[in-house]
């Protein structure tokens, strides 16, 4: 795992959308398209405004969700609100080519096994994702997997419900999909987080997020949520 730490979650939000477009450049010149996983949070938001800016080959960028609460369409909580907010309302993507979790279905189960489909329509079988965004919880979740809940078990689906979780259940990429991806990118930000890294970082298995593999990820923490890292642990960045 290699962890960058930049002066604050503005300048972590710029440097994700500069990962990003250059794994979309290399994938789509590699293989012809580029998909990625997105997960919700106030600096990815940030981050996918910076990325709609650059010039990216945008007819072979696809977008999956990482996880979904499960609310009506209009909810403010729906990640899937902000991803159009803040990347298909401002950038040349197909909006075919954002893919939204069915969260609204009455048979939530069902619901899971077809957004699996879709991914494998997308991303092959099994679903091979070029990058995962992930954030990182004060609690050690990351993606909808959560400390004490089932799905952490779960081993033969790609895409799995919650229970609830901060008054609402969720639809989630399950940790073998994740783990199938070529880059793992983490966007660590604000000072509730940085006990949190430190347990990352040591891969303690008590916490969900240390499920996630480590030798394909990339931290982009900001200085207060990387405070409680040793400095031979940390690679200090400017801009």
């Amino acid at each position: 795992m290699k962890i960058e730490v930049y002066p604050d979650e503005d300048v972590v939000a710029r440097k994700a959308a500069a990962v990003i477009a250059a794994a979309a450049r290399a994938a789509v010149t590699s293989r012809g398209r580029f998909i990625m996983a997105v997960s919700g949070g106030r600096t990815p938001w940030s981050m996918l405004r910076a990325l709609a800016a650059d010039e990216l080959p945008w007819p072979q960028v696809h977008v999956v969700q990482v996880d979904e609460r499960v609310a009506p369409a209009a909810d403010p909580d729906r990640n899937l609100a902000h991803l159009r907010a803040s990347l298909l309302d401002r950038a040349p993507l197909p909006p075919d080519h954002i893919y939204a979790m069915p969260v609204e279905a009455a048979d939530l189960d069902r619901a899971a096994e077809q957004y699996a489909l879709t991914l494998r329509e997308v991303a092959g079988s099994p679903p091979v994702l070029d990058l995962v965004h992930l954030g990182l919880g004060p609690d050690g979740h990351t993606a909808s997997l959560v400390p004490g809940d089932p799905v952490l078990d779960i081993t033969d689906a790609d895409v799995a419900t919650t229970g609830s979780y901060h008054g609402r259940r969720r639809m989630t990429l399950t940790f073998p999909t994740i783990n199938r991806c070529r880059l793992v990118l983490w966007l660590v930000t604000g000072g509730e987080k940085a006990a949190a890294l430190v347990r990352l970082r040591e891969g303690d298995r008590s916490i969900p997020a240390s499920r996630v593999r480590q030798d394909r990820s990339l931290v982009l923490a900001d200085r207060a949520a990387a405070e409680q890292l040793g400095n031979k642990e940390k690679l200090e960045a400017q801009e």
